[in-house]
């Protein structure tokens, strides 16, 4: 199987399945009822702008790898505040809860395996 990890994210159990997603233009509205609701995410995603929100994901920590590009991944924790600067090769580890977003420095992509069961939301 080959795929673009852009138009085709992975749902992956951790006991060796890997399912193939198809990224339509509903796929967020409804990933809830996809494999992915269950499981973690493999995908790339393009980063050609500021994230308009934060996120977390309360039940498993989420290793992104810059592949191109230069950002700075804001976390906050509920106590403080921090910033990881990340570049081409870069790997960031968001703990289980943190709420993070990033700012584009220079446009890029972004390869996440994301345990996406409860992640929330809010504005920036």
């Amino acid at each position: 199987m080959r795929f673009d990890l852009e138009t085709t994210y992975l749902a992956i159990d951790g006991k060796g399945e890997v399912i193939p997603m198809p990224v339509t233009d509903t796929f967020w509205q409804t990933i809830d009822a996809s494999p992915a609701a269950t499981r973690s995410m493999l995908a790339v995603y393009p980063m050609t702008a500021d994230w308009v929100s934060w996120e977390r994901h309360p039940e498993g920590e989420e290793v992104l790898v810059l592949l191109e590009g230069h950002i700075e991944m804001l976390m906050d924790d509920g106590n403080r505040q921090t910033v990881a600067e990340m570049r081409a090769g870069t790997t960031l580890v968001v703990p289980a809860g943190v709420w993070h977003r990033a700012l584009v420095r220079t446009p890029g992509r972004l390869l996440g395996l994301t345990y996406g069961p409860g992640t929330d939301h809010r504005p920036a």
